[in-house]
C-alpha cells in the first residue's frame, strides 16, 4: 500500500509547487541623468543671459492738453508713418476757445482802427493849434496801447489754434505701436501716456546682469545674440549701455546690447540669449549644473562630482572648481576625457552602485500600459 500511494504523493507535490509564489525578480538599476563632457576639447565657458528684444527708441505719446478720449485709431502692432493720426480728443471746448480768441483779435483790430483815426485827427488839430500837445500825446498813447492789445489778441488766437490741433495725436516718426495705455471714453490729462511707439530701425536686447558681473561689462564689449525662436541664427552685438545703479527689487543692472544686423527674426518683444566671453578664472573650464557639484567643506576651489564608469557603476571624483555662477559651476580640472557626469540626484548615490545612465536631452519612454 505504501508503494501504491507514491504516484499520488508525487502529484500532490507537483500541485504544491505550481501554487507556490514565484521567485522575486531582481530590481532594475536606478536611472540617473548624465551629461557627457570632453574636458580636453571643451569650449571655454561663457556667460549667457536671457533678454528681450527692444527698440532703442521707445516713446510714450500723450496729448498736450487734457480732455476726453473719443477715438483711438490704431491698435497694438500697427505700423504707422510719420504724421499719421493715432487718437482724437473731444475738441468742442478747444474749438470754442479758438473762436473766442479769434473774436477778441477782431475786436482788437477795431479798437486799433479807432485809435489810429483819433490820433490822425488830433495831429491835424494840433497842427492848426486847435488842441494842445497833451491831447496829441494822449491819442498817441491810446494808439500804442491798441496796437499792443492787437498783438496780444493775435498771439492768443494762435495759441488757441494750436490747442485745437493738440486734440489730434500724431506719430512723431515712423514706428510700431507696442502698447495702448488709454481707451475711448477715458478722461486723460495733459502729458498722460496714451500710446507707446517704438522705432524698429535700431533694435537691441535688454538683459539684467547681477551686481557681481556688471563690473566686467563696459560699453563696447562684444556679445553674441541668439533668438530663442531660431537658435541656429547668431547675431553680433555690442554693449551700448550699462545702468550705473542696480534695481532696488532685483539688485541687477540693466544692460542694453545693440544688434546692428538685426532683421525680422529678432522681432520686437521676442526672447533672445546674449553670450559674453568668459571672465578671468572661468576660461578653459567645463560648465556643469549646480546640482552636479558638491563643494568640499572648507575649500572654495575643491569639489566632488559623480561619474559613471564603463561598468555602469558610479564613483565620486574630486575636481578643481572655478567660479560659481547663476547657471552652473565651472570645473577647471579633474575631469577625465569623455566623462559621464551625473547631473541630477547625486545625493542618492552610493559608491559602486550600478545605475542606468540616461543622456541629458535623450527622449524618455514611459510605460503607459498600466
Amino acid at each position: 500500500m505504501r508503494f501504491r500511494s507514491l504516484p499520488s504523493l508525487l502529484a500532490g507535490l507537483l500541485v504544491l509547487a505550481a501554487c507556490s509564489a514565484p521567485a522575486p525578480d531582481t530590481p532594475p538599476p536606478p536611472a540617473v541623468l548624465v551629461r557627457s563632457v570632453d574636458a580636453a576639447g571643451a569650449p571655454p565657458a561663457v556667460q549667457v543671459y536671457a533678454g528681450e528684444v527692444r527698440a532703442r527708441i521707445e516713446s510714450d505719446l500723450g496729448f498736450r492738453i487734457g480732455g476726453k478720449l473719443v477715438e483711438r485709431l490704431v491698435d497694438v502692432g500697427a505700423d504707422v508713418a510719420a504724421g499719421a493720426p493715432l487718437a482724437l480728443l473731444d475738441a468742442q471746448d478747444v474749438r470754442l476757445a479758438q473762436a473766442s480768441a479769434q473774436a477778441a483779435a477782431a475786436a482788437a483790430e477795431s479798437d486799433l482802427a479807432l485809435a489810429r483815426s483819433e490820433f490822425v485827427r488830433a495831429r491835424d488839430l494840433q497842427a492848426r493849434n486847435f488842441v494842445s500837445s497833451s491831447v496829441l500825446d494822449a491819442r498817441r498813447s491810446a494808439l500804442q496801447a491798441a496796437e499792443a492789445r492787437l498783438r496780444q489778441a493775435r498771439a492768443q488766437a494762435e495759441v488757441a489754434a494750436n490747442q485745437a490741433g493738440y486734440a489730434r495725436l500724431e506719430a512723431p516718426a515712423a514706428g510700431v505701436v507696442t502698447a495702448v495705455l488709454a481707451e475711448p471714453g477715458q478722461v486723460v490729462g495733459a502729458g498722460q501716456a496714451v500710446l507707446r511707439l517704438a522705432r524698429p530701425d535700431e533694435r537691441e536686447v535688454l538683459i539684467h546682469v547681477p551686481e557681481g558681473r556688471a563690473t566686467g561689462l563696459v560699453p563696447g564689449s562684444a556679445a553674441q545674440v541668439r533668438p530663442w525662436a531660431a537658435p541656429e541664427r547668431e547675431y553680433a552685438g555690442r554693449v551700448r549701455e550699462v545702468a550705473p545703479a542696480a534695481d532696488a527689487a532685483t539688485r541687477t543692472h540693466a544692460v542694453r546690447v545693440a544688434v546692428p544686423g538685426a532683421d525680422a527674426t529678432l522681432a520686437l518683444g521676442a526672447s533672445a540669449s546674449v553670450a559674453f566671453a568668459a571672465a578671468d578664472g572661468e576660461a578653459g573650464g567645463v560648465l556643469l549644473p549646480l546640482p552636479a557639484v558638491t563643494r568640499q567643506p572648507g575649500q572654495a576651489d575643491a569639489g566632488t562630482v559623480w561619474v559613471v564608469g564603463e561598468d555602469d557603476a558610479v564613483r565620486p571624483l574630486a575636481v578643481e572648481l572655478g567660479a560659481w555662477r547663476e547657471d552652473g559651476v565651472v570645473v577647471r580640472a579633474g575631469l577625465p576625457a569623455q566623462a559621464r557626469v551625473v547631473v541630477a540626484g547625486v545625493h542618492k548615490l552610493i559608491e559602486g552602485m550600478r545605475v542606468r545612465a540616461v543622456e541629458e536631452g535623450a527622449p524618455v519612454l514611459l510605460d503607459v500600459r498600466r
